[in-house]
């Protein structure tokens, strides 16, 4: 865990650094400010050395040694899913023998399209990038390696989706679900995106949730049965309980800021309500997950936007209380991080290239 300590403590760092020596924004950006694009960088390579250079956490033994056993060719891309992530590890074979290159590779595309979001919509990119890591979605990142790199792609579509311009978007969902098929999600939600946060939809959506919770057992004959025949019908068996609820109350606390302070975001924010709604859509797969935890992977697609809308809540209190909420926000998630990771977890990080001390 040290090296993982040591790499919050420098992206969090880095990203300070981004806003504390930003330059006032250009007429058409987002934010009233524009981060320091080196300090950004820093952070970005941060994080994508320490996930590039591992060498275990969640799948990656697998995928390392899936990359070393089994050398692909055109025959064996076409028949297998996902087509777009074995086209990239057959063209990585052919550079080297090395897993690690596929850890790499996918870490440096995973980690510089989700800063680089970050950089362009999240009014403190320090707390963003936090609140990434202490949440535990970088430890997903390095554990759902295939979902979230389409996640990121998808993520990167950011601008054509708060601009409503849907064909690029598609597009990029598409290109997305060729490294995992669960991105084609995306199509559809791009139109709950879209609407005004917290009309009479919302709580529709929210009532909803709470309602296959408490008809769980129906609703789950009626998805599995559904899906039986495709990639995604072995999920069925999956049998590991429900999500914690903590990452309810993670997903919820948000969004009631959002909520109280939702006139004033959207005078700060414009692009705010599609933050929020997706956020929305992030905590009712939250809730969901309680009954079972594999409802829990689809929020991987969700929970980025959530990251950004973290870093502009602090600006939702008065001035004077700002100071208080950040520290608290910092605390609590410290707090949670080390809860989850050593207590519960307890995530140990080996890379043959990264050892403390060095």
């Amino acid at each position: 865990m040290t090296i993982l300590w040591a790499s919050l403590v420098a992206v969090t760092f880095f990203g300070f650094m981004a806003r504390y020596f930003s330059t006032p924004s250009p007429a058409a950006g987002y934010l009233p400010i524009q981060p320091n694009k080196l300090a950004a960088g820093l952070a970005a390579i941060t994080l994508v050395l320490v996930a590039g250079l591992r060498n275990n956490i969640g799948d990656t033994f697998l995928y390392m040694h899936g990359y070393s056993v089994q050398p692909l060719n055109w025959q064996l891309v076409l028949e297998r899913k996902d087509i777009g992530f074995n086209m990239l590890q057959m063209l990585l074979q052919q550079m080297t023998n090395d897993p690690q290159i596929l850890i790499a590779v996918t870490a440096l595309v995973t980690n510089v399209l989700i800063v680089c979001v970050f950089y362009q919509y999240s009014r403190m990119l320090e707390i963003s990038l936090f609140v990434y890591i202490t949440s535990g979605a970088f430890i997903v990142s390095m554990n759902g390696l295939r979902q979230y790199l389409a996640a990121a792609i998808v993520f990167a579509g950011t601008k054509f989706l708060v601009e409503g311009r849907w064909k690029p978007y598609m597009l990029l969902v598409l290109f997305a679900a060729l490294f995992h098929q669960s991105a084609l999600l995306m199509i559809p939600i791009y139109f709950v995106a879209r609407r005004k946060a917290w009309t009479k939809g919302t709580m529709l959506y929210l009532a909803a949730a709470i309602i296959i919770v408490l008809g769980y057992n129906h609703f789950s004959e009626m998805l599995f049965s559904a899906i039986e025949d495709t990639q995604y019908g072995h999920y069925q068996e999956f049998q590991e309980g429900g999500a914690n609820f903590m990452r309810v109350l993670i997903s919820l606390i948000p969004l009631i800021i959002a909520f109280m302070g939702k006139d004033k975001l959207r005078e700060l924010f414009p692009a705010g309500d599609v933050f929020v709604n997706l956020s929305i859509v992030s905590l009712i797969l939250m809730i969901i997950a309680t009954q079972n935890w594999i409802f829990a992977r689809l929020t991987i697609y969700f929970n980025l936007y959530q990251l950004v809308l973290f870093g502009w809540l602090i600006k939702l209190f008065r001035e004077k209380d700002q100071r208080f909420v950040y520290m608290a926000v910092v605390s609590l998630f410290f707090v949670y991080s080390f809860y989850e990771n050593v207590v519960i977890l307890g995530i140990r990080y080996s890379s043959d290239y990264l050892i403390w001390p060095f």
